[in-house]
């Protein structure tokens, strides 16, 4: 029984120097939304699938793009102003006939425009940013899950679909702690087979659960096959 509870914690010690590890992912990616917005495309053929370079989903942004045209436009209108106002105030900002009230009058339509156009430049650079956030792609990783259907309304937070990185593995286990220098320095075995791996990582806090073990791991290089149980030994 306690071997059988182990193995479901993906850790299993046979031997002092013998291990089991499930092969998994290095990295797990669940994606969420930045934004709101109404589904209008999902690309439903690359789940199960490494997506090499593709869009995943896409959010509707036809409302973003034609606020964007308009503020752009605004925002070109606003910078000719601001340099007619400007060429206005530097033609009488040295002239002795011009009073100092016409001149600080000129001086406040150059900084006001110029606070105008900071503001519609903040807001282009937001939409631009919300825009990009609509349209989700991916490259060389495996897509899990889509969590979402075309036509559905997400908000910020909405989970959007889960990926992975296949071109690495792991095998997580736990060691003793008294054996974690010892093991650095010896030959890791994987099912039998000798090879040029070392730990990669070594948890140097005790872990809750394993209270006199620390958890360790070893990164496989594009694995064929992922959720396999492996034997990993010490030599």
């Amino acid at each position: 029984m306690k071997f059988l509870i182990s193995l479901c914690l993906l850790v299993v010690s046979v031997y002092a120097s013998e291990y089991y590890a499930k092969l998994e992912p290095y990295d797990t990616f669940i994606v969420k939304s930045a934004i709101s917005g109404k589904v209008d495309y999902i690309n439903t053929s690359v789940v199960g699938k490494v997506a090499k370079k593709e869009t995943i989903i896409k959010i509707d942004a036809k409302l973003d793009e034609v606020e964007l045209k308009y503020t752009q436009q605004k925002l070109t209108a606003m910078k000719d102003m601001l340099e007619i106002e400007q060429n206005n105030y530097n033609s009488i900002k040295n002239l002795t006939s011009k009073s100092n009230f016409e001149k600080d009058a000129q001086r406040a339509k150059v900084l006001n425009l110029e606070t105008q156009v900071a503001d519609l430049e903040i807001k282009v650079a937001s939409l631009e940013d919300k825009i990009d956030n609509k349209i989700l792609s991916v490259s060389n990783q495996y897509i899990h899950e889509i969590a979402i259907k075309v036509g559905e309304y997400v908000n910020p937070g909405t989970l959007l679909y889960t990926a992975m990185d296949f071109s690495k593995g792991k095998l997580e286990f736990f060691i003793p702690m008294s054996k974690a220098n010892e093991y650095q320095n010896m030959t890791i075995y994987i099912d039998d087979v000798k090879t040029d791996f070392k730990l990669n990582k070594i948890y140097s806090v005790a872990d809750n659960t394993h209270i006199s073990s620390y958890k360790c791991e070893i990164i496989i290089p594009n694995p064929k096959s992922f959720s396999n149980i492996h034997k990993v030994e010490f030599k």
